[in-house]
Protein backbone atom coordinates (compact mmCIF):
# COMPACT_ATOMS: atom_id res chain seq x y z
CA UNK A 1 0.00 0.00 0.00
CA UNK A 2 1.41 3.57 -0.65
CA UNK A 3 0.48 6.25 1.20
CA UNK A 4 1.34 9.81 0.00
CA UNK A 5 3.16 11.95 2.95
CA UNK A 6 0.13 13.08 5.12
CA UNK A 7 -2.15 10.88 3.69
CA UNK A 8 -4.54 8.51 5.42
CA UNK A 9 -5.61 6.63 2.63
CA UNK A 10 -4.47 5.08 -0.27
CA UNK A 11 -5.71 6.07 -3.20
CA UNK A 12 -8.00 2.66 -3.63
CA UNK A 13 -9.66 3.42 -0.18
CA UNK A 14 -9.68 7.58 -0.33
CA UNK A 15 -12.75 9.00 0.09
CA UNK A 16 -12.05 12.32 -1.45
CA UNK A 17 -10.98 10.41 -5.12
CA UNK A 18 -14.11 7.82 -4.90
CA UNK A 19 -15.45 10.11 -8.02
CA UNK A 20 -11.93 10.21 -9.58
CA UNK A 21 -12.18 6.35 -9.02
CA UNK A 22 -15.66 5.91 -10.55
CA UNK A 23 -14.68 8.48 -13.53
CA UNK A 24 -11.51 5.63 -14.25
CA UNK A 25 -13.82 2.73 -14.08
CA UNK A 26 -15.92 4.15 -16.40
CA UNK A 27 -13.36 5.07 -19.25
CA UNK A 28 -12.22 1.17 -18.46
CA UNK A 29 -15.29 -0.19 -19.43
CA UNK A 30 -15.87 1.70 -22.64
CA UNK A 31 -12.27 1.45 -23.31
CA UNK A 32 -13.52 -2.39 -23.77
CA UNK A 33 -16.28 -1.50 -25.94
CA UNK A 34 -14.76 -2.06 -29.01
CA UNK A 35 -14.17 -5.41 -27.76
CA UNK A 36 -17.57 -5.91 -29.54
CA UNK A 37 -16.53 -4.04 -32.38
CA UNK A 38 -13.99 -5.95 -33.72
CA UNK A 39 -15.66 -9.04 -34.37
CA UNK A 40 -18.30 -7.95 -35.82
CA UNK A 41 -16.11 -6.15 -38.12
CA UNK A 42 -13.75 -9.87 -38.41
CA UNK A 43 -17.17 -11.20 -39.73
CA UNK A 44 -18.25 -8.87 -42.15
CA UNK A 45 -14.76 -9.31 -43.37
CA UNK A 46 -15.03 -12.72 -43.52
CA UNK A 47 -18.48 -12.44 -45.09
CA UNK A 48 -17.09 -10.45 -47.73
CA UNK A 49 -14.20 -12.59 -48.55
CA UNK A 50 -16.60 -15.71 -49.03
CA UNK A 51 -19.11 -13.86 -51.23
CA UNK A 52 -16.26 -12.84 -53.11
CA UNK A 53 -15.25 -15.77 -53.68
CA UNK A 54 -18.84 -17.68 -54.67
CA UNK A 55 -19.23 -14.99 -56.92
CA UNK A 56 -21.88 -13.37 -55.22
CA UNK A 57 -20.41 -9.58 -54.61
CA UNK A 58 -18.70 -7.58 -57.30
CA UNK A 59 -14.73 -7.39 -56.89
CA UNK A 60 -14.91 -3.42 -57.18
CA UNK A 61 -17.70 -2.96 -54.78
CA UNK A 62 -15.84 -5.90 -52.41
CA UNK A 63 -12.45 -3.74 -52.45
CA UNK A 64 -14.50 -0.78 -52.12
CA UNK A 65 -15.95 -1.70 -48.79
CA UNK A 66 -13.08 -3.96 -47.45
CA UNK A 67 -11.43 -0.48 -47.72
CA UNK A 68 -14.37 1.27 -45.78
CA UNK A 69 -13.84 -1.45 -42.89
CA UNK A 70 -10.09 -0.20 -42.65
CA UNK A 71 -10.99 2.36 -42.12
CA UNK A 72 -13.16 1.67 -39.22
CA UNK A 73 -10.99 -0.67 -37.91
CA UNK A 74 -8.08 1.34 -37.74
CA UNK A 75 -10.44 4.26 -36.25
CA UNK A 76 -11.27 1.89 -33.52
CA UNK A 77 -7.42 1.13 -32.51
CA UNK A 78 -6.91 4.75 -32.30
CA UNK A 79 -9.11 5.34 -30.29
CA UNK A 80 -8.79 2.58 -28.23
CA UNK A 81 -4.90 4.14 -28.09
CA UNK A 82 -6.29 7.48 -27.23
CA UNK A 83 -8.10 6.40 -24.01
CA UNK A 84 -5.37 3.78 -23.05
CA UNK A 85 -2.70 6.84 -23.17
CA UNK A 86 -5.29 9.05 -21.03
CA UNK A 87 -5.19 6.31 -18.73
CA UNK A 88 -1.63 5.78 -18.35
CA UNK A 89 -1.53 9.58 -18.33
CA UNK A 90 -3.43 9.83 -15.47
CA UNK A 91 -2.28 6.91 -13.60
CA UNK A 92 1.64 8.87 -14.25
CA UNK A 93 0.32 11.62 -12.09
CA UNK A 94 -1.09 10.00 -9.55
CA UNK A 95 2.34 8.49 -9.40
CA UNK A 96 4.39 11.58 -9.61
CA UNK A 97 1.75 13.30 -6.79
CA UNK A 98 3.17 10.40 -4.50
CA UNK A 99 6.57 11.27 -5.11
CA UNK A 100 6.03 14.91 -4.76
CA UNK A 101 4.21 13.86 -1.40
CA UNK A 102 7.32 11.83 -0.20
CA UNK A 103 10.14 14.06 -1.27
CA UNK A 104 8.21 17.46 0.86
CA UNK A 105 7.05 15.05 3.73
Amino acid sequence: MVLGAGKDHCYSHDPARADERKRNASRGGRSKSAGGELPDLKKQLRDLAADVLEAKVDKGAAAVVNQILNTIIRAVEQERKNLETGELAERLESLEEVLKGRRTG
